[in-house]
């Protein structure tokens, strides 16, 4: 098989596609033959280091493909069904073991590559907007970098139950995804609070989506009304700072979480009720997966260098088989 692999964490330029042996799966394993694996930023904090792995470092966790060989005890999945998953180190690969309970049956109306891009994203998006805050008519929302994978796809779970959202963009093409994606209102990171303060007669959202992190972080403080919540989800431009919780009591007894997908889908049964439900909208063409290119395998450094220079506007692939 061959495989993306980082020797020592560092630049795009560090990985490198490595050829190895064909694994086996264990008990409670399955073997995948991968067809297309996503990429996230999550991998890119794997690569440099900012969220450290065992080297070298066998880069993803998310793909769709389908099931070639099964370990002792499987009974989730068998051969030859198509599956998907979020959670499977090592996905930017032509092949890769799994645990069979962390994959998810693709429906016959949902492609591999659909089902690539619609995992890790998609149920982050979909913990974001019905758990972590539960969107409902009348609610506003700002959607930092809503043109991307997860912001695209927060702004149409948002309009699907009614809330309005303010979508923050860095270029017009942009502006024009969030708001055909559902974004009532877009605008620059710098005219966040002048956008606030208009769409809600000064009163401040009752969310903030932040994938960002330092360079929003205060901001997306600011834009809250009291009570309200940061959902700080990413850090694309670096960890925030420390933070004195008094600075929450003096902004309206505000709330901050820093979440992530793999508490949202701990167990089996939330993983498949989480999954289901976002490849259900996607299979019924209410939730809609915007893929910005698919990149051959081999190609896979100017995958990261594209998704960290924020030229993208949706979901990247790698191309695998």
């Amino acid at each position: 098989m061959r495989a993306a692999r980082v020797a020592v964490p560092g630049p795009a330029e560090a990985i490198a596609i490595v050829t190895v042996d064909d694994p086996a799966p264990g008990p409670g394993e399955a073997l995948i033959r991968v067809e297309r694996a996503g990429v996230n930023f999550i991998d890119v904090y794997h690569r440099t280091g900012l969220y450290p792995l065992p080297q070298p470092i066998a880069l993803g966790q998310e793909g769709a493909g389908r099931v070639l060989a099964i370990g002792a005890g499987v009974t989730e999945v068998a051969v030859g069904d198509r599956v998907a998953w979020a959670s499977a180190s090592g996905s930017y690969a032509t092949h890769v073991v799994a645990s069979a309970a962390r994959l998810v049956p693709l429906p016959d109306a949902v492609s591999a590559e659909v089902g690539a891009a619609a995992m890790l994203q998609g149920m982050t998006a979909h913990y974001l907007a019905t758990s972590t805050f539960a969107l409902e008519p009348g609610h506003t929302c700002v959607v930092h970098a809503a043109a991307g994978g997860v912001g695209l796809l927060l702004c149409q779970l948002a309009r699907h139950v009614g809330a309005r959202v303010i979508g923050v963009v860095s270029t017009d093409a942009k502006a024009d995804a969030a708001r055909a994606a559902g974004a009532a209102i877009t605008c620059g990171a710098d005219d966040l609070l002048l956008a606030v303060r208009e769409a809600t007669a000064g009163r401040g959202v009752d969310v903030v989506y932040d994938s960002v992190g330092a360079s929003t972080f205060t901001t997306s403080l600011d834009a809250l009304a009291p009570r309200g919540l940061l959902a700080l989800f990413g850090q694309s431009s670096g960890p925030v700072p420390p933070l004195d919780l008094q600075v929450l009591a003096r902004k309206g007894s505000l709330f901050i979480t820093r979440p992530t997908l793999g508490h949202y889908v701990a167990t089996r049964a939330e993983l498949l009720g989480r999954a289901g439900e976002v490849l259900d909208l996607i299979a019924r063409g209410e939730l809609r997966i915007t893929i910005d290119r698919v990149v051959p395998l081999d190609r896979v450094a100017d995958a990261h260098r594209a998704l960290e220079s924020r030229a993208t506007s949706g979901k990247v692939l790698l191309d695998c088989a």
